[in-house]
């Protein structure tokens, strides 16, 4: 969790007009919110193609930066909103874009 907060507060010095570790929602609009309380160990995230539990199945879904690029530029928030059977169509589609981060070993550098 450290390192996750570390690493955020960096990225928050070097732009913090477009990055935040602030937890509160209302100081954080329009900003990436680096939420490095997801690498505490009681924390439970979910998954790379886990089902959400929402009204109409969603998944977690990896994009791509190109995919990231437009859903900053878009203001419909179902740009990145996907059900089960398009998750299955863009795997086809694109391959497996969560396989990289399983295939090498990763280290974390030190930071302070």
């Amino acid at each position: 969790m450290a390192f996750a907060l570390a690493l955020g507060r960096i990225l928050e010095s070097r732009d913090p007009e477009h990055v935040t570790v602030n937890m509160a929602r209302d100081r954080r609009p329009g900003r990436v919110f680096v939420d490095w309380s997801q690498n505490d160990r009681h924390k439970t995230t979910v998954c790379a193609y886990s089902l959400r539990a929402t009204t109409l199945p969603q998944v977690s879904t990896p994009l791509t930066w190109d995919e990231v690029a437009a859903a900053g530029d878009s203001d419909d928030d179902a740009i990145l909103r996907f059900d089960p059977d398009s998750v299955l169509a863009r795997v086809e589609e694109l391959g497996d874009l969560y396989a990289g981060s399983l295939a090498e070993d990763q280290e974390l550098p030190p930071l302070g």
